[in-house]
């Protein structure tokens, strides 16, 4: 079986040696390449194409986030786990707007990595549980897929499984035509523009559907 991979990006070498110490006690991962700044993490993981993005939000050049924001620009199918010394809401409901899958405080990485990895790979979101409360007090703003018709709802799940839109309709019994139409609708709901960008909202909000 294929090890899933990972590139790993934190600006203080111990730490990030530690952090490949914990992933690679798993042998179903594998470190391929660590960055020590953001703009390092973005040309490694254009250069491997990992399956998973282990950033550390505070780090030179380009932060967490903003590494995060330029991954989903370019559309790439990484997934984006953030690592963060700081319990400020701020960065937790912005990463939350970007979609990343999983978010962990660094004091308790060495319990919770290896699980948030695990559930990242599954398609499921995985929160440092001491920070768990921020989701039950819901983040700013409508969540998108409330917009969304049951009907609209069926055919983003099939895309986040990766199906055409001739697959689509014969799962679902209805025509290319009414396919294509639901995605026009979507994406003017979702406000999303470019090629792909249905996808790769349907692959960030998989868990939620």
């Amino acid at each position: 079986m294929a090890k899933t991979t990972i590139v790993l990006a934190d600006d203080h070498p111990i730490v990030r040696q530690g952090f490949i110490r914990i992933i690679e006690r798993d042998d179903t991962f594998a470190v391929v390449a660590e960055a020590d700044n953001g703009d390092e993490a973005l040309a490694l993981i254009q250069a491997y194409q990992p399956d998973i993005a282990v950033l550390d939000i505070a780090m030179p050049k380009r932060n967490g986030l903003e590494v995060a924001k330029a991954m989903r620009a370019q559309q790439l199918t990484c997934v984006p786990i953030m690592l963060t010394m700081y319990r400020d809401r701020e960065y937790f409901d912005e990463a939350m707007a970007l979609g990343i899958k999983g978010y962990l405080l660094k004091d308790s990485a060495v319990a919770d990595l290896p699980a948030c990895l695990h559930a990242v790979v599954r398609g499921e979101c995985y929160i440092s549980p001491a920070l768990s409360g921020y989701l039950i007090q819901g983040t700013a703003g409508p969540k998108p897929l409330a917009q969304l018709t049951p009907s609209e709802t069926a055919v983003l799940k099939l895309i986040a499984q990766k199906k055409t839109s001739k697959e689509i309709a014969d799962a679902l019994c209805i025509s290319y035509r009414t396919v294509q139409n639901h995605r026009t609708n979507m994406c003017r709901k979702l406000e999303l523009t470019g090629h792909n960008s249905l996808l790769h909202f349907a692959l960030d909000h998989r868990a939620e559907l």
